[in-house]
């Protein structure tokens, strides 16, 4: 009886996670189809928008400070309401994020876009899961909430379902939330691709063969990464604490903005706004060797941090991607591997190393990049994830 029990929840919760996935999936197009058509125009435009980024930014805070109330805390709050601590994600986090993130991009802001899904899935699943007569069914549902949304953004079921799995609590996997998020990660992205919103993808051209030279070289790779991007999560935090000196949040991201506006037209002139995606293509354009400056990775990686601790919306990873992957193309001829390789293990491993996650950055290279290289994906975000320094991005995240 009690086998049949739990195979009867498994069921049902495979198949509310389908509704589920659907729902995220048709607001991540919206806000991801939006997002880009405001890239574009930001793009054609930078010095009539981007010099008003502190208007904007104040713009954003006084929303948040007038109707948002807890909902600021982002990813902080669904890490809270995952762990207990907080009962619920206002249902009006969803238009303030993607309104928020619409500006900050429209106005050249260095911030990304996966932060947003997630909260949108989190809030709009754990709203449905505490309606449910089930055990832990709004727990269970953020963690399939979270897997939509990632899904739906990026297109990358199998990553986005593991991804949502390990994130709560470093070293351990939600197993219970296993088969909703599974569904709904599928359901969102077929939804998502199915309205028009496309799929980054670039198939790699060969298989590294796995030597003990080559695997050296991975490690090495793995080592740079992985320390890149605990260092992101410990100056994200850190510039977090110093921007909370100056109280007024209207204040801090007016004064900071005008400093970003100044910075981003000042280098190449927007060359490193919004989400970075021109980095990443450059990255894998096949001339990658002459596209990318030796300082790209860095300056993407100072602007992003500055324009997240000043206040404004969006989220990491699509930043980190572009961090990773530019950091890749510099390090190919260093460590003597294929560019393209490198670029998209940097891609992979960087998020990894960012977010204390080991499984989902090792299927998101499988995913945008191939299956082929999969175990060279496996070493260096095994490695990243083992030199992080236990830092994470999230910082609600919890350790074992």
């Amino acid at each position: 009886m009690r086998i049949g029990e739990t195979y009867r929840t498994i069921a049902i919760l495979a198949l509310i996670g389908i509704p589920i996935g659907i729902a995220v999936g048709a607001i991540d197009a919206l806000f991801g189809r939006v997002l880009l058509a405001i890239t574009a125009f930001r793009d054609a435009r930078p010095w009539q928008l981007v010099p008003f980024l502190a208007l904007a930014g104040v713009a954003i805070a006084w929303a948040y400070r007038r109707f948002g109330k807890n909902t600021g805390r982002g990813m902080g709050l669904v890490f809270d309401v995952g762990h207990g601590t907080e009962p619920e994600i206002p249902l009006r986090l969803v238009p303030l994020i993607m309104g928020g993130t619409w500006i900050t991009h429209l106005f050249g802001g260095s911030a990304g876009r996966e932060g947003v899904a997630v909260q949108i899935g989190a809030t709009l699943a754990h709203w449905v899961g505490r309606k449910l007569l089930l055990r832990d069914a709004g727990n269970t549902f953020l963690v399939c909430g979270m897997a939509a949304g990632f899904a739906g953004l990026f297109r990358t079921p199998l990553a986005a379902c593991v991804f949502a799995l390990e994130v709560l609590v470093a070293g351990r996997l939600e197993y219970r939330a296993l088969s909703c998020a599974l569904t709904a990660s599928f359901a969102a992205s077929m939804t998502s691709g199915a309205l028009g919103l496309e799929k980054f993808e670039v198939p790699l051209a060969e298989a590294l063969a796995i030597t003990p030279a080559s695997l050296a070289q991975l490690c090495l790779a793995g080592i740079v990464f992985g320390l890149i991007g605990g260092a992101f999560a410990w100056c994200l935090a850190a510039a977090k604490r110093q921007a909370a000196r100056i109280c007024n949040p209207l204040v801090r991201i007016a004064i900071i903005g005008v400093a970003l506006s100044v910075a981003l037209l000042a280098l190449w002139q927007g060359r490193y706004a919004g989400l970075g995606t021109n980095l990443i293509s450059a990255s894998f354009s096949g001339k990658g060797a002459t596209s990318i400056f030796v300082w790209d990775w860095a300056l993407k990686f100072a602007l992003t941090v500055v324009t997240l601790a000043a206040g404004y919306q969006g989220g990491e990873v699509t930043p980190l991607f572009s961090i990773g992957a530019s950091l890749g193309v510099v390090l190919a001829g260093v460590l003597g591997l294929p560019l393209e390789l490198t670029a998209a293990l940097g891609y992979a491993a960087v998020f990894g190393g960012a977010t204390n996650t080991m499984l989902a950055p090792v299927l998101i290279g499988g995913e945008v990049f191939g299956f082929e290289n999969l175990p060279a994906f496996f070493v260096v975000c095994a490695v990243g994830y083992l030199v992080n320094g236990n830092r994470s991005i999230y910082t609600g995240q919890t350790r074992i």
